[in-house]
């Protein structure tokens, strides 16, 4: 996750960064959690550790519900603006890889 605005109440914990790939783990403790307003720089895939729901804000103001499934991952562009929010009563996680490598 890149170009941090705003720091979230999540915690971020980077597990493999080298030249090609950034791998993080983003732990959400409780319900309202957030990343923090950010836009991606690179292209990148999520991969849930949990069955539930995040709450996904847009720079429009806008608040979506994504339903989320335990290892099942899914593709996102560079450019994305956001702001990722625990929308469940217990504590949740997911695994972010960037394609640092253009």
């Amino acid at each position: 996750m890149c170009s941090d605005n705003n720091a979230g109440t999540a915690r971020p914990t980077i597990q493999i960064e080298n030249a090609k790939t950034r791998v993080t783990e983003w732990r959400f403790p409780k319900r309202g959690d957030n990343t923090g307003w950010h836009r991606h720089e690179y292209d990148y895939v999520v991969v849930p550790l949990f069955d539930g729901n995040l709450e996904i804000e847009t720079a429009g103001g806008e608040r979506s519900i994504a339903a989320m499934q335990n290892g099942v991952p899914y593709f996102r562009a560079l450019g994305v603006e956001h702001d990722v929010i625990n929308g469940n009563d217990f504590e949740c996680a997911f695994v972010e890889i960037e394609f640092l490598d253009r």
